[in-house]
């Protein structure tokens, strides 16, 4: 039901995950919208093929305690899992020098929880969403386990467990006997120390939730789109934002919501916004199930990956390449992927018959909290959600719409 010869009441602009729950959010409260990316259709860039585990209850900062101790193995890359870029963009040291001081206790507690309440709110929107359009996405309560290899590593995962719960998250620590009675086919991994499970997590294909979205958004609201807009400058013009591509197409914006990830930051700095947006590169793989492939899906805490059941396909994602902004695959560093999955879970996967290589940004904040704000008159930010875009976008995309709106953000 597209919308002709007027400017829509809210333009998002980006089409991941996050920019299509944007303009769900908007679209329900009765509002024109119009959908713009410079792609040739929804959740092409970091959104494709991401972890696809919607983690409501696993929304630990990446800043805490623990980082600290990680500093040596990250700066000499003796860290398979991560690996840090320290030539090249200079923001590398203003971003790390922040991410330090949010590693205090306090502010990691501080951090998870804020986004806990984004990811809570995320479910309930999801949930809203599918009651009234069953879109097909491989979705379903999976349940996961995050399993730990070390005890000070299990003391940690309970510290947070323990914090949790006063928020009415369920959670529980098991010992490596009960993560195995909860997935059977952890039977192949040998030094679990214990886990914690969370029976109330999702898994869903991103890419598949945004193309039936878009569909039923174009179907069944005043919903219009615009893909293949490369935007080259954006600029305020009387009462509206001006979007000009470069093939010299012009848009014009009444309330401006950007959902552009990554590329967010050089967006907006020629307007002086300042994002603390950094890109960390992760990969993933999707093969067929092997034969002891899990049902719920798993976190490797040690080898920072992991193992989401997608029908008859396992999605394997993992690796944190920090600073590094070429969305191309490095071979090597999937290569890496892919051994320390075989490593993890040898009969997950049918290592053989991998497809699908990919490699995404994932725009990060020292936080760990995305930036959803309002930072000019008509222009709203819905940026920043690091590892889980996937499972804030539908929180994110109603405070986003609540804060252009100047409703009182639930």
């Amino acid at each position: 039901m597209p919308t002709t010869g007027q400017t829509p009441e809210v333009t998002v602009l980006g089409a991941g995950v996050v920019g299509m729950a944007t303009a769900w959010a908007a679209a329900r409260r009765g509002l024109s919208v119009e959908l713009i990316d410079r792609a040739a259709g929804p959740a092409r860039g970091a959104s494709f093929a991401n972890g696809a585990q919607l983690s409501y209850a696993y929304t630990d900062a990446m800043a805490g305690p623990s980082l600290w101790k990680q500093i040596p193995a990250l700066l000499s890359g003796s860290d398979p899992a991560f690996r840090i870029r320290l030539r090249g963009d200079p923001s590398i040291w203003r971003w790390g020098l922040s991410l330090l001081s949010h590693a205090s206790r306090a502010r990691m507690q501080r951090n998870t929880l804020s986004t806990l309440a984004l990811a809570r709110a995320s479910q309930q929107a999801m949930a809203g969403l599918l009651d009234r359009h069953p879109i097909q996405f491989q979705h379903r309560t999976a349940g996961k386990l995050h399993l730990y290899f070390s005890d000070p590593a299990l003391r940690a995962g309970a510290r947070m467990v323990e914090l949790k719960r006063a928020h009415g998250v369920r959670q529980t620590l098991l010992d490596a006997e009960g993560a195995r009675q909860v997935e059977p086919a952890l039977q192949q991994v040998a030094g679990i120390r214990g886990a914690v499970y969370s029976p109330d997590e999702a898994v869903g294909d991103p890419w598949r939730f945004a193309c039936g979205l878009l569909e039923t958004l174009c179907r069944d609201y005043p919903v219009s789109t615009r893909f293949g807009f490369d935007l080259e400058t954006l600029q305020r013009s009387g009462r509206h934002w001006l979007l000009r591509s470069r093939e010299g197409e012009a848009v014009e914006a009444r309330r401006l919501i950007v959902c552009t990830g990554i590329d967010s930051a050089a967006l907006l700095r020629p307007l002086g916004i300042r994002l603390p947006l950094m890109a960390i590169k992760g990969y993933s793989f999707t093969a067929p199930c092997g034969p002891q492939a899990p049902a719920t899906s798993i976190t490797d805490t040690s080898r920072k990956i992991v193992f989401c059941r997608l029908g008859e396909h396992i999605r394997v994602a993992g690796l944190a390449d920090i600073n590094d902004w070429d969305p191309g695959i490095d071979q090597g560093r999937f290569e890496r992927l892919v051994a320390l999955a075989r490593q993890s879970l040898p009969g997950a996967a049918d290592y053989a018959r991998i497809r699908d290589p990919w490699a995404g940004l994932r725009p990060s904040t020292p936080a760990s909290v995305p930036v959803i704000a309002n930072v000019r008159e008509g222009l709203t930010c819905n940026v920043g959600h690091g590892m889980l875009g996937w499972t804030l976008a539908m929180g994110s995309g109603e405070r986003a719409v609540a804060l252009a709106l100047g409703e009182e953000a639930a």
